[in-house]
């Protein structure tokens, strides 16, 4: 049985100016919620503190409607997976996926039955008799989930489950991944640093940042609308272009180059104001370099990807650095000169003292 997942106002200290949170969050039963974020930004210690293998300093966590701080985290009803996978080395496969159950006073009959369901499940029941040194890192690692599942637990809890592969076969755990969650339907928190990863997997997404919650919203929305640079710059390959610019004369100024200013931006604009423009790569649309409007920018670095190229531009007479993503048939020559235009939906407008979007309809 399935439940909802609650934190409300939690935070852990490691020193005065250490830590995570405040957090709140609701991660409704049955959904697959993904946080996101760059290493040592509190992932993992808000699994810990989920898990109850660590205590947090203040708030509360709520497993369906139990408040469960004061539970230890054998008792919280919760399977957690580690990146290492942390298997009994000296115990069979058919031994670690029944350890839990076993712990949890489950006969004989009921951990056999469902150590063969789980394996069967997950494609391992021909390798129950032999121990984790003879297993690839990909059956390592349904090992270890199939140990966590046998419990039928509440809250699953995953700590970058995929870290330890190799690209293909960590794009095809991903797909058994997802289609997992929806057969089963059990209450999910992903931990990754892979944004592929968290954008390909999560009902929701929540970027975290130096243990504080940046946005929470669907893949498409925080692509489309992100809250602040921090989040646009980290949701995105290539990242979003970020660039230093200033609102003078009714005009927006990078550098010395002019941009069409977005009309709904204009009404938010102070004087001279200092702001960063968002250019996403994919958004750049290449114009003749005689054409008036746009950013003009010199080709210093191609990166050939097969059907599109990332090139890499210094804007002219400045030091900023342009990413483009050019397809095929607009792949440039090292040394061409460029000019590129952006379309009014795909500019973003950054407040540079804060780093958060202007955009109105950005949450």
């Amino acid at each position: 049985m399935t439940a909802t997942l609650r934190l409300s106002e939690v935070c852990r200290r490691f020193h005065p100016s250490g830590g995570i949170g405040p957090i709140s969050l609701t991660v409704p039963a049955g959904e697959l919620w993904v946080i996101v974020g760059p290493s040592g930004c509190g992932k993992s210690t808000l699994l810990r503190l989920i898990a109850g293998l660590e205590q947090p300093t203040s708030g509360q966590i709520y497993i369906g409607d139990r408040c469960v701080n004061d539970l230890s985290g054998r008792d919280r009803d919760v399977a957690m997976v580690f990146q290492n996978y942390a298997l009994y080395p000296h115990m069979s496969v058919a031994e670690n996926l029944g350890f839990g159950l076993k712990m949890r006073g489950a006969d004989a009959t009921t951990r056999q039955q469902r150590v063969q369901q789980v394996a069967t499940m997950l494609g391992i029941d021909s390798l129950l008799q032999r121990k984790p040194r003879q297993l690839s890192g990909g059956q390592q690692q349904r090992v270890a989930l199939g140990r966590a599942l046998a419990r039928s637990p509440q809250i699953f809890l995953l700590d970058e489950p995929l870290s330890n592969l190799d690209a293909q076969l960590r794009e095809d755990t991903r797909a058994e991944l997802k289609q997992l969650h929806q057969r089963l339907g059990i209450t999910t928190l992903y931990v990754t640093h892979d944004q592929v990863e968290a954008m390909t997997l999560g009902d929701q997404l929540v970027v975290l940042d130096r243990g504080q919650i940046q946005q929470i919203g669907t893949a498409a929305s925080l692509y489309e609308q992100p809250a602040n640079t921090m989040v646009a710059r980290f949701l995105g390959s290539p990242p979003m272009n970020l660039l230093s610019a200033r609102w003078h004369d009714q005009t927006l100024w990078v550098k010395d180059q002019q941009l069409p200013c977005p009309a709904l931006y204009k009404p938010l604009l102070q004087p001279n104001q200092a702001l960063v423009v968002g250019l996403r790569p994919e958004h750049l649309q290449p114009q003749p370099f005689e054409h008036k409007e746009g950013l003009g920018a010199i080709a210093t670095l191609v990166e050939p990807l097969g059907r599109e190229a990332i090139v890499r531009c210094q804007l002219l007479e400045s030091e900023l650095e342009l990413l483009w993503l050019a397809p095929r048939g607009w792949i440039p020559q090292l040394g061409d000169r460029l000019r590129f235009t952006v379309a009014d939906p795909h500019l973003y407008l950054f407040d540079a003292t804060t780093g958060r979007s202007l955009n109105r309809t950005t949450p």
